[in-house]
């Protein structure tokens, strides 16, 4: 998937969540279904997931190079990579990774400032997908609590799914 398109991804499915989330019941954002979080968290969890990899993004890619390396094999497709996440995540038995753990829920006061740092986090991974070059997307490597070390270009794909992953548990639970 060239940079062009993933960056349209990551925007359709960012619009997808947050004109969901707008729309939704004040008390869905502080509770949830039991044992599960609440949409409040949901939408937490997905901002805590993306500014790490804004900040990483914001590195001098030979510094990541030093700190992680280069890509040893060719990039996956959108399709395997959903795949791949799809069975790693059977694997951990819903275990939450560190950032998420123990995660509170917001207050429906932080709900706007949730979505709008959000919205903010997504236009910043746009504009860094259409500007790194595709030897940058290719070769340096992020690592993931989930996925281990992937490609640039993998990394910004999965987040791409994992927001879709998330829409999805969203209308099918709340």
């Amino acid at each position: 998937m060239d940079k062009e398109a993933i960056a349209d991804l990551i925007d359709a499915k960012h619009a997808e969540l947050i004109a969901w989330l707008e729309n939704q019941p004040q008390e869905s954002w502080t509770k949830g279904p039991e044992g599960k979080w609440t949409t409040g968290q949901q939408a937490l969890h997905l901002l805590q997931s993306i500014i790490p990899l804004n900040n990483a993004l914001s590195l001098p890619k030979f510094l990541l190079r030093l700190k992680f390396g280069k890509a040893n094999r060719p990039v996956r497709s959108y399709d395997a990579i959903v795949k791949r996440s799809l069975e790693r995540l059977e694997k951990t038995k819903g275990k939450t990774f560190k950032g998420s753990r123990n995660m509170k829920v917001p207050a429906y006061e932080d709900k706007q400032y949730i979505l709008n740092r959000l919205q903010t986090e997504e236009k910043k991974l746009q504009y860094k997908t259409r500007r790194i070059s595709d030897q940058n997307l290719d070769s340096v490597v992020l690592p993931h609590p989930l996925m281990g070390k992937m490609p640039v270009r993998e990394i910004i794909m999965w987040t791409a799914h994992h927001v879709d992953h998330h829409i999805k548990i969203l209308k099918s639970n709340y």
